[in-house]
């Protein structure tokens, strides 16, 4: 038996995609081994491997749709319960990962963010986190300058791209957008705490976030209800508009 190796693929190289790129992506969850609330939740959501830690993320995995950059990969972790909290109690990393997944959803539907309507809003409403699951949206993508030596420099969602934005509607109509490169001090060496310098994907989990409290085994998260006289979220793909 022979090996034909003439048409392999070309080898891809370890370069990352350029600061500031805009391009549209697809999110596939990488599942866990911790419950959310929801049903369809369960075995989703993975725990800080930092000792101590409360902390529960979604790990997400990125894929560039298409492009000079498709079939690119990046992976970020966000934070869905435990972690520093808020004057009322609620977790801090959980709000600012929410307010990026309300961006994903308007921008995968083309939903303006100042729009709500009770369709919007219905819209809007999902029966858990692993409705996230496929969904395909605009994202203007950063280099994440790394603070441990050991690690490199990686790529993560500088943010997402809303449909009233010049730049939403030129990628989903398969245009060029010149990069936007940010202007980001690299973190000193050796700069960082215990817990950034753990391994593997727990190293992606913001330490700020990070208590002394207890492990969980449980999300925290809570569900929030339907607004009344709205349907409710049907599941993906997505989502079904």
């Amino acid at each position: 038996m022979t090996f034909d190796m003439n048409d392999a693929e070309p080898q891809k190289t370890g370069d990352l995609i350029p600061d500031g790129s805009f391009a549209k992506i697809t999110m596939t969850i990488r599942p866990g081994n911790v419950d959310g609330q929801s049903e369809i939740d369960q075995g989703l959501l993975k725990a800080s491997n930092s000792p101590g830690s409360d902390v529960l993320m979604l790990d997400a995995e990125f894929t560039v749709v298409e492009g000079p950059h498709a079939k690119r990969k990046f992976w970020q972790m966000f934070t869905v319960a435990g972690g520093k909290v808020d004057e009322n109690g609620v977790s801090i990393g959980w709000k600012i990962s929410k307010s990026t997944f309300r961006a994903m959803i308007d921008s995968a539907l083309g939903l303006n963010p100042e729009d709500m309507s009770e369709e919007a809003k219905a819209k809007r409403v999902l029966r858990g986190l692993k409705d996230f699951d496929g969904i395909t949206c605009v994202a203007k993508i950063k280099v994440e300058p790394s603070s441990n030596p050991q690690y490199s420099d990686s790529n993560k969602i500088d943010k997402i791209v809303l449909p009233n934005e010049a730049e939403w509607r030129k990628i989903m109509d398969g245009e060029s957008v010149a990069a936007a490169p940010g202007n980001r001090p690299r973190p000193a060496q050796g700069a960082q705490s215990p817990a950034s310098a753990t391994p593997a994907w727990g190293s992606n989990a913001d330490p700020a976030l990070n208590t002394a409290a207890p492990a969980q085994t449980q999300s925290t998260v809570q569900a929030q209800p339907a607004a009344q006289g709205q349907p409710a979220a049907r599941g993906p793909a997505w989502l079904n508009p």
